[in-house]
């Protein structure tokens, strides 16, 4: 699957391996009315992917619970 740039920008900025460059071009783009709708889509993406993986640890711990 191909990643959006603002994706990639907002993966990196999460795993802190975002340069100063980067950094600058992703604050443009929040800024910019004409790229706010990638960055949004970009980090629904990233939140989506938290809650099914928080879901899924919900899952797990509540198996634990019941089969110990």
């Amino acid at each position: 699957m191909t990643h959006s740039r603002a994706e990639n920008l907002i993966n990196k900025l999460i795993a802190n391996k975002i340069s100063g460059e980067e950094l600058g071009e992703l604050l443009e783009g929040v800024k910019n009315e004409d790229e706010q709708q990638k960055y949004s889509d970009a980090l629904e993406i990233y939140f989506d992917r938290l809650l099914k993986e928080n879901a899924g640890n919900h899952e797990i711990k509540d198996q634990e619970k019941t089969n110990p």
